[in-house]
């Protein structure tokens, strides 16, 4: 089956990427999001630059859908269709057990007349994580929650060294509330790794990122 992959640069998506793959589907594109206003991918941080390494490191075309929150749905749908056309029969998601960001893809999917996919759903946080380390992932700690987790974290990557740190933290160690956010920058899936520079840490309220470029 053809398949559009939704894709945040992140973890998640990256693994779900690969589990499509495994099962021998086939990618068309990657559909990203962008903070219209930023000029970044929805709450990864990835800039431009980086969207079009993405892109070439994955050999796939990559659909950029800029929005702000007014805009988001409409966007989304646009880029959907966009993958239809060249060839997209599916959208595979990297959620992995909120009900009602599946419920909202799945409207967006019927909608553009594509068939949703969810290959990591109710698999455990601990058989995520250690997976993509098992694998070869390389996950850059784009952004924490300083309520929560050290900033110390910032541009590390995810490893068992993190994971303990965020079990400690009594968080979730997928980050599905926002604790952490990450940027996949190597691994299986990836013809060539992403070159990348780490600038200074960015400080918003409760959050901080650090400026991967």
């Amino acid at each position: 089956m053809k398949f559009a992959m939704s894709y945040s640069c992140g973890k998640d998506s990256t693994l779900a990427l690969h589990k499509m793959l495994e099962q021998g589907h086939e990618p068309v594109c990657l559909v990203v999001m962008v903070k219209e206003d930023a000029g970044r991918s929805y709450f990864h941080g990835a800039d431009s630059t980086m969207l079009e390494r993405y892109g070439e490191a994955l050999a796939l075309p990559v659909i950029t859908c800029p929005a702000e929150g007014a805009t988001y749905q409409t966007a989304f749908e646009t880029g959907l269709l966009k993958a239809k056309t060249i060839g997209a029969e599916a959208v595979c998601f990297g959620d992995i057990d909120i009900e009602q960001n599946r419920k909202w893809e799945e409207e967006r999917c019927k909608a553009a007349g594509l068939i949703p996919c969810f290959p990591l759903w109710q698999q455990s946080r601990e058989k995520i994580v250690y997976e993509l380390i098992r694998l070869g992932y390389k996950c850059l700690i784009k952004s924490v929650n300083r309520t929560v987790l050290p900033m110390e974290l910032l541009g590390t990557f995810l490893d068992e060294t993190a994971i303990l740190t965020m079990k400690s933290a009594g968080i979730d160690i997928c980050g599905e509330n926002g604790e952490y956010h990450t940027l996949a920058v190597d691994g299986p899936v990836f013809r060539e790794p992403l070159v990348f520079q780490i600038g200074d840490n960015i400080e918003m309220g409760d959050y901080a990122a650090a400026d991967i470029r």
